[in-house]
């Protein structure tokens, strides 16, 4: 799957991505102390949405462009964020994650984000300027690993790879493995595209079989049942969610369902855990 995010901005899958990002760091920042929030696969950080690559694919009025005509108050902080970066009231520029973050960041918290597309790291160099980011360039799984446990105490990891290598699910298994042994209590979300059903559930049952205790999927399906060949939807994989979070997570993912839901289809959004806990 090639998945350069220049093509997809804006989509359906970041508002979900996104609305989530946001309830995750503010229920963690209920806490007054420090947090390092870590961006693995930062991207360019700032997407144009009348480009040529995000007009080839249209998929922003599928996604944000739906989640500013819907009215419902639960997602007006993902909006908010959006609005932040544009000026007029219709989005033309669409943020990645790492102006997400950067907007959510309190004075004590620390940012840190990797790309290593050189392209897009010059971009993303530009973008956080005059910002507190730290920005590197190097691979993610080895930044990943060698920046648990995070200096101060509390934090979080964001993964989202573009899913172009086929080793790409082994590698985040395997660095999961090796970070949780390191950081037990760190909160990490990892971003995964719903195109093979067959490929996924092989995937979520190896990630079953670690063990790993708080450990949930979100997962967002566009259609009421699996059109071929087509982007079907995205998930979330979180390790650590705050009890916070997870409360408040039903109406959020009802919200995002409603707004985001194609004509003639009503979409599916999900949440379970993998540990076998059953949702409460």
């Amino acid at each position: 799957m090639n998945y350069r995010h220049s093509f997809h901005a804006g989509n359906s899958a970041d508002v979900v991505k996104h609305s989530l990002l946001i309830a995750l760091v503010r229920a963690l920042q209920q806490k007054p102390g420090a947090l390092t929030l870590i961006d693995t696969h930062a991207g360019c950080g700032l997407y144009d949405l009348g480009g040529e690559q995000a007009r080839r694919t249209g998929e922003a009025a599928q996604g944000v462009a739906r989640a500013f005509a819907d009215p419902n108050p639960m997602l007006e902080d993902y909006r908010a964020v959006v609005r932040a970066v544009n000026v007029g009231t219709e989005p033309r520029l669409y943020p990645g994650s790492p102006r997400f973050l950067q907007q959510l960041l309190r004075p004590q918290d620390v940012l840190i984000l990797n790309e290593k597309h050189p392209e897009d790291v010059d971009a993303l160099r530009r973008v956080m300027r005059g910002t507190p980011a730290a920005v590197h360039e190097r691979d993610a799984y080895e930044l990943w690993l060698a920046m648990v446990p995070t200096r101060t105490g509390r934090g979080m990891v964001v993964v989202d790879p573009p899913y172009e290598q086929t080793d790409e699910r082994a590698r985040i298994t395997d660095t999961l493995t090796a970070a949780h042994r390191k950081w037990a209590h760190g909160v990490t979300m990892i971003w995964y595209p719903l195109k093979d059903r067959v490929t996924h559930q092989r995937w979520k049952g190896n990630l079953r079989k670690l063990g790993i205790p708080k450990f949930m999927s979100v997962e967002h399906r566009l259609y009421d049942a699996d059109q071929p060949g087509l982007y079907n939807g995205a998930g979330l994989f979180i390790v650590n969610p705050p009890y916070v979070f997870v409360q408040a997570l039903p109406p959020l993912m009802e919200a995002l369902r409603i707004a985001l839901a194609p004509e003639g289809h009503r979409g599916k959004i999900t949440a379970e855990w993998l540990d076998n806990r059953g949702w409460a």
